[in-house]
């Protein structure tokens, strides 16, 4: 009587809980898994992307049915330099993936489901009723921590249909010839018809805000410079990630108590693009293999594969700093004009987060494009507290 009814909970129905299920079912298909969603539908309004060298041949294949977009080419503009590059790239649209996980999961899968909290083998609901599992995943978004110093990446985006064909052949990742207000700015265009197009604007900024109305008018005058004329709004949406400038990952993970984590609420994410497809797919293979899932078992997992991507993305975090906290914010778009010069290989392990150690010495080669005084600071700020004593007194 006193048995878990299920094996696994996983609490939040985004992208790194979605895969982790996805895999779940086809390494253990007798397993007992529970899906709660807080909306009407897994996935919320999203567009995940990502560029063909970021995964593996096997992790492309895995991924095909729910890859809404792909093109072979992607272009940057910038002030002083426009640049065709050859790696692909691809998007996952969150009603596809929806469809995916709604298939997969079945009855397994309740929306419209609220948590009042959890633990590491239970779940409570808003309504009182109490789930027991043999382990629960927290997958629900970032979440505030102390021992973390972030800037923010701000965005709305709009999918709309145009009176006439766009023009473009290919995705524009970063159109930062608009012009720059309180942080670095970019237009983000992905064309999935002759007609209909994202049009996303983007800011990193050093508040986690997002003026919506702002935005919006952005987006509006965009479309005007390019003589859009648009004709209907698809949809929405929006955000603010977080961009990991320093941290004490001990104190973060402390303060988690055991409990597992995945997802933006683990901290799995590129440090500087936000990109978050790569991690949510690496921890979904690695749950997939472990023989045991019991919340510690689970914990011990997530954490070690956390704390390998935190190693590997001490040089990010460094970049980070020289982007938000090196120079002027409206200047911050010469920073990633002059790293948009570098070779197409070094781009594509950049992304990719694999940069090994000639790249990084060849970022930073030459003179930088902020003050010197002040980017030799941002490389020494290495924790919150130094950040918090050199940074916050100087900065307006």
């Amino acid at each position: 009587m006193n048995a878990p009814r299920y094996d696994l909970v996983l609490v939040g129905g985004g992208l790194a809980n979605g895969l982790i299920a996805l895999r779940l079912i086809q390494a253990q298909p007798g397993l007992r898994l529970l899906m709660l969603e807080s909306e009407s539908r897994p996935g919320g309004h999203h567009t995940w992307s990502f560029h063909d060298g970021d995964l593996s041949e096997a992790q492309h294949a895995w991924l095909a049915p729910m890859v809404g977009c792909r093109w072979p080419r992607h272009r940057v503009i910038f002030p002083h330099r426009e640049r065709l590059l050859n790696g692909g790239y691809a998007s996952i649209f969150s009603r596809d993936f929806a469809r995916v996980l709604e298939e997969a999961l079945g009855d397994s899968l309740w929306v419209d489901t609220r948590v009042a909290r959890l633990s590491t083998d239970s779940v409570e609901l808003e309504d009182g009723r109490v789930l027991h599992a043999n382990a629960v995943i927290d997958g629900r978004g970032p979440t505030d921590s102390a021992h973390l110093t972030l800037g923010y990446q701000a965005f709305l985006g709009r999918e709309v249909r145009l009176d006439k064909p766009h023009g473009l052949e290919e995705p524009i990742l970063m159109d930062a010839s608009v012009p720059q207000q309180d942080g670095y700015r970019f237009v983000y265009l992905l064309p999935f018809s002759h007609d209909t197009l994202l049009i996303e604007d983007t800011h990193y900024v050093d508040h986690p805000e997002a003026d919506a109305a702002r935005l919006r008018e952005h987006i509006d005058a965009y479309a005007r410079d390019r003589d859009w004329r648009v004709v209907e709004t698809l949809r929405e949406e929006s955000g603010v990630l977080p961009i990991i400038l320093a941290g004490e990952f001990d104190a973060f993970w402390q303060n988690a108590q055991g409990q597992p984590r995945s997802g933006l609420r683990a901290g799995l994410f590129h440090p500087t693009t936000g990109y978050s497809l790569p991690q949510a797919m690496g921890l979904a293979e690695r749950i997939a293999e472990l023989g045991k899932l019991d919340g510690a078992s689970l914990f011990q997992a997530i954490h070690a594969f956390a704390a390998r991507e935190w190693r590997h993305q001490g040089y990010f975090r460094l970049l980070n700093r020289m982007l938000f906290l090196a120079g002027r914010p409206e200047q911050r778009w010469q920073v990633m004009q002059r790293f948009y010069g570098l070779s197409e290989p070094l781009i594509e392990r950049f992304y990719a987060g694999r940069l090994n150690r000639a790249d990084k010495v060849r970022i930073l080669m030459g003179k930088p494009p902020v003050p010197l005084g002040e980017a030799l600071k941002a490389v020494r700020a290495n924790s919150p507290q130094k950040i918090s004593s050199t940074f916050f007194g100087i900065r307006s």
